[in-house]
């Protein structure tokens, strides 16, 4: 058997990436903060993780976000502003400490100043919810783009890459559709699929794809970029919501277990992962083993993810019920207090969590086979080529789509009915009502991601039977609601919109006291001879 071109190319870019594991070179001048703030700074951002959970792949972007806002509010300018940014993202356990080349700071100034360029320069847009809406999105580009400065991503960026160009040749587009959008959907489509990037994410990288020197960007093209990124945003939020997007993420979520497996395969000892692919049993005694790994692994970030998610949204809820719900109920609709209401309220939503779940079953046995195949067939050369077929949605006639709307509205109005008549069996008032419904359907969605999270190692058509497709219809609506709010939740949570104003700009205020002042004792005991 020959190992592909394709596969030759993605083991030199694994080994690659190992050779920039290595420590910097002795006498390189790199960033270092005091380790007694740092471990302060840490324990605060681990509490504030808590709080404000994300899941895993999207702790540290958001971090940088949020920092680089608040300084961006303080500064304005943002002029000189890349040192302190960047000591606060290692203090805060972001980034390693004494591992990033002093060098580096003047590189996120640069981007620094690209972006504040962009957004003081940018054509005037009418409507202050889309500039509001604009500058979050240039934002959250700035902070991938630091992130990326610091700490690239080579390993990851391989493997998209080589799966993207792997399903350029498997993927049949639908009659119409022209190369260059196929290859969008596709390369949207395995970002999502095989390490879950969020749009903010695949933005950055859909904007490097159309101006490579992006990072590097000359005077002139940059005043271009300036005038016209309102366009440019609004077409890569195009690519986002294609209507055959949700297809195209469907074969690739299905098929991008393989490429994960190789990915962990190569991962161990690229220097000599061309050697064990061309042993047949090692390689099959490798990617079992990964697979085991990886199945251990997602197990522990599914239970990780149920208790960190139900945990803050329990303790939302519960500032919400002292601030609103019970305020509301006893001064303003004079009721009296109900304890067991209350207490139902806060405890079924985190049930409802952990039922979901424990639900969750494992791969079957039968499914480590078809890894192993599957994994096989994108390592070697093959004459026969897999093709997955994108099929265009059937048009419904006038009278079919009103009878699936009418159902629809007989579900939606069944599901909420139903929870609205139990809250009146348990004495809710009118506040509780409103807000069980939206932390029902938070924790709702939230579980559905979980659970959709789970078929990561799976490559097992799912079938579902009667009561999955029961279940199906009546939670829809939630799920639906779920969605929609959790949109929102991330940008108006309410608990961390307090700690931030209250907690978070002080606190840090405070660490980098405590590091100068460190500094300050350690340079007078030096003065001491």
């Amino acid at each position: 058997m020959i190992i592909s071109q394709q596969t030759q190319k993605l083991i030199q870019r694994y080994q690659a990436w190992q050779r920039g594991l290595e420590p910097a070179k002795q006498g390189t001048a790199v960033i270092h903060v005091d380790e007694v703030a740092s471990k302060v700074a840490v324990f605060y951002e681990k509490i504030r993780g808590v709080i404000d959970w994300r899941e895993e792949h999207l702790f540290r972007r958001a971090g940088i976000e949020r920092i680089l806002k608040r300084r961006l509010f303080l500064t304005k300018t943002g002029e000189n502003l890349a040192e302190s940014f960047v000591l606060e993202l290692i203090r805060g356990g972001y980034f390693p400490n004494d591992r990033i080349e002093e060098t580096k700071i003047q590189d996120v100034q640069r981007i620094l100043d690209k972006y504040i360029f962009i957004l003081q320069k940018s054509h005037a847009i009418s409507g202050e919810k889309i500039k509001f809406q604009l500058y979050d999105w240039l934002l959250s580009l700035a902070a991938c783009e630091v992130e990326e400065i610091l700490e690239p991503n080579r390993r990851e960026r391989a493997l998209i890459e080589f799966m993207e160009e792997s399903m350029r040749e498997k993927i049949i587009a639908p009659a119409g559709m022209i190369d260059s959008e196929k290859n969008t959907q596709i390369s949207i489509g395995v970002q999502q699929a095989l390490f879950k990037l969020d749009k903010n994410t695949i933005s950055y990288q859909l904007l490097k794809e159309k101006y490579p020197d992006w990072f590097n960007l000359p005077q002139l093209r940059l005043e271009e970029i300036s005038q016209n990124i309102y366009s440019i945003w609004k077409t890569i939020e195009k690519d986002l919501t294609h209507p055959l997007a949700g297809k195209f993420y469907k074969i690739l979520e299905r098929y991008d277990t393989p490429y994960l497996i190789l990915g962990d395969v190569l991962s161990v000892d690229p220097q000599k992962a061309q050697e064990m692919i061309l042993n047949t049993g090692t390689l099959e005694g490798a990617i079992k083993e990964t697979y085991s790994k990886r199945l251990h692994k997602l197990s522990s970030r599914l239970k990780k993810a149920a208790i960190f998610s139900t945990i803050s949204i329990f303790l939302t809820k519960m500032v919400l019920a002292f601030i609103a719900e019970i305020p509301v109920d006893i001064y303003i609709l004079h009721h009296q207090l109900n304890l067991q209401a209350l207490g139902l309220s806060i405890i079924i939503p985190p049930f409802l969590m952990f039922a979901m779940v424990l639900s969750i079953k494992p791969p079957k046995k039968s499914n480590l086979e078809k890894v192993i195949m599957e994994t096989t067939k994108i390592i070697f050369t093959t004459e026969k080529k897999d093709n997955y077929k994108i099929y265009t949605s059937k048009k419904r006639g006038f009278l079919l789509s009103a009878m699936i709307f009418i159902v629809y509205l007989i579900t939606f109005f069944i599901s909420f009915k139903f929870i609205l008549w139990s809250m009146d069996k348990l004495s809710f008032g009118l506040m509780s009502k409103i807000i069980f419904i939206i932390f029902f359907s938070l924790i709702f969605f939230a579980g559905a991601k979980i659970r959709e999270r789970a078929k990561e190692l799976s490559v097992e058509e799912e079938r579902g039977g009667l009561f999955s497709f029961l279940f199906d219809s009546f939670s829809l609506p939630f799920l639906r609601l779920g969605q929609w709010l959790s949109g929102q939740w991330t940008r108006f949570n309410i608990v961390m919109v307090m700690i931030t104003a209250l907690i978070d700009m002080p606190f840090h205020l405070f660490t980098e006291l405590l590091e100068q002042w460190r500094y300050f004792i350690k340079e007078k005991k030096d003065e001491i001879r």
